[in-house]
């Protein structure tokens, strides 16, 4: 009995005490941040289990919760509407960081200082869609395009529900897609605007445009890891390295990442590893990196901006 006992326990803990357990969200973004964690985990000497592509939003949440995993990065906006059911009821990035904060920690869980970036959802279109610039120019159009949108997007109460309210929003005909899909869909023009995110690196890369949210309505989506309490307390430079990951990933930035993981099929380990060791992310912060400054020409250059194979590995992070 005493054997079966232990081994429970065993199973409880579930790996050694120096050993912390990152995780991720299932989409391109996620896993590249997830591996950003891990390797700063491994930088401080730790060992990172990697738990990436767990699933969505609500999984990764209830797995931190249980202990499951020690950390992963959410964004501002989601936690608010989605883990805390309250609404946003203004841009104000601070107050709605200090708002999640607060209650997340009533439960151990930290919020670290954001990466940034702000990954707000974004309505694409191609760019020869002259006639729309803004969202309420799309709505001016009800019952004439179709829209692809991911299946969390659809219905989540942050995404289309209260978009459709805000805007008056009509569509012939919404798709539910599989993520990966969307911008090969709107590209092949199969349908005419796709709802995605701020950082997709095919909106560059296939020249797409982003429409103006000009009601106001997405709240912000800053990225910032959420850690277990309990991890910080014991490892205190591993929550000094993790601080100061801080205001290091521009939307540009990202955008870059993302791309290189989805668009030139390169391993997200190796991606974060460039990205760590040229500088981009150790040495100059958010505001020091341009979105759509030299560093972002030379990367479209490389990545032949012109010529982009549309295959896309589940990009576009409705999974927020």
């Amino acid at each position: 009995m005493r054997w079966v006992v232990a081994l429970v326990l065993v199973a409880a803990c579930g790996r050694g005490a120096d050993v912390i357990v990152v995780g991720s969200k299932n989409f391109t973004e996620q896993r590249i941040l997830g591996e950003l964690l891990a390797q700063t985990v491994e930088s401080v000497g730790l060992r990172a289990e990697r738990k990436l592509d767990l699933g969505g939003t609500f999984v990764c949440d209830a797995a931190i919760r249980a202990g499951q995993i020690d950390m992963y990065v959410e964004y501002t906006g989601t936690a608010l509407a989605a883990i805390l059911k309250e609404q946003a009821g203004s841009s104000d990035r601070k107050a709605l960081l200090e708002r999640v904060r607060a209650a997340y920690a009533e439960d151990g869980l930290l919020w670290m200082a954001p990466l940034g970036f702000d990954n707000t959802f974004a309505l694409v279109v191609r760019r020869d869609a002259e006639e729309v610039r803004t969202i309420s120019d799309l709505a001016a159009h009800p019952g004439e395009w179709r829209a692809g949108f991911g299946y969390e997007f659809k219905e989540r109460a942050d995404g289309y529900p209260g978009l459709a309210r805000a805007y008056g929003l009509e569509f012939a005909e919404i798709r539910i897609m599989d993520l990966g899909l969307l911008y090969r869909a709107l590209v092949e023009q199969k349908v005419d605007v796709v709802a995605g995110n701020a950082t997709d690196g095919q909106i560059e890369s296939l020249k797409l445009k982003v429409l103006v949210d000009d009601r106001g309505y997405f709240p912000p989506y800053e990225a910032a890891p959420v850690v277990r309490g309990v991890v910080l307390e014991r490892y205190p430079k591993l929550a000094a390295a993790l601080g100061g990951l801080g205001g290091r990933i521009s939307v540009g930035v990202m955008r870059r990442m993302n791309y290189e993981v989805d668009g030139e099929h390169r391993d997200q380990a190796a991606v974060v590893r460039d990205f760590r060791t040229r500088g981009v992310l150790a040495g100059a912060t958010a505001a020091q990196v341009s979105d759509v400054g030299d560093l972002n020409e030379c990367w479209l250059v490389r990545a032949g901006a012109d010529n982009v194979p549309l295959r896309s590995a589940r990009s576009g992070g409705f999974g927020r």
